[in-house]
C-alpha cells in the first residue's frame, strides 16, 4: 500500500529526530542540522528548534538567531510557487518596488508570508546577481527579468 503524505511527513520528522540525536552536544554541528530540516522539510519548525536546542546544547535563542540570519532557512513552509523579488541597487532603481507591488496585489500576499492554500510564498531578497536584466524575480529559480507591474499578471498565470 502507498504511503499517504500525513505518513511520508511523519516518517521524514521521525528520521530527522534520529538524525538530531546523532549530533548530541555538538554545538558546532548547528547549523548542518539546521540545513538538513531545512532541506527535508521545507522550513525549520519550532518543535525541532527546541530539539535542536536541548540535543546540541545550545542555547534556543542562538539556534533562532541562525534561523533569522541566514536567508536560506525559513520559519514557515514556502509555498508551491515561492517568488523571489531582487531589491537590490539596480532592481530597486528599476522599479522593483513597483513590481513587489503589483505582486502582493495579485495573490494578496506580504514578503516573508506565503497564501493560506499554500500555493504562494513571497520574498525579498538583495540581489540575483542579473543586475543587467533588472528589475527581476525568481519563482521557483525561474528567473522573470526587465519586469514591470503590467507584466506580473501574465506571469503569474503561468503559475495556477
Amino acid at each position: 500500500m502507498e504511503n499517504s503524505p500525513c505518513q511520508c511527513m511523519e516518517e521524514s520528522y521521525q528520521e530527522l529526530v534520529k538524525f538530531i540525536n546523532q549530533y548530541e552536544g555538538e554545538s558546532e554541528s548547528l547549523i548542518m542540522v539546521l540545513h538538513k530540516i531545512q532541506e527535508t522539510l521545507g522550513f525549520v519548525p519550532v518543535d525541532l528548534q527546541v530539539k535542536v536546542a536541548d540535543v546540541l546544547r545550545v542555547p534556543i535563542s542562538k539556534v533562532f538567531g541562525v534561523i533569522s540570519f541566514y536567508a536560506f532557512f525559513t520559519l514557515k513552509p514556502k509555498g508551491k510557487y515561492h517568488i523571489s523579488v531582487c531589491k537590490g541597487t539596480a532592481c530597486f532603481v528599476r522599479g522593483a518596488s513597483k513590481v513587489l507591488d503589483a505582486i502582493e496585489k495579485k495573490i494578496g500576499l506580504v514578503p516573508g508570508d506565503t497564501t493560506n492554500d499554500g500555493k504562494y510564498s513571497l520574498e525579498i531578497v538583495y540581489c540575483l546577481g542579473a543586475c543587467g536584466l533588472s528589475p527581476v524575480m525568481t519563482i521557483n529559480k525561474e528567473v522573470h527579468a526587465r519586469l514591470t507591474p503590467q507584466r506580473i499578471p501574465e506571469i503569474l498565470a503561468e503559475y495556477t
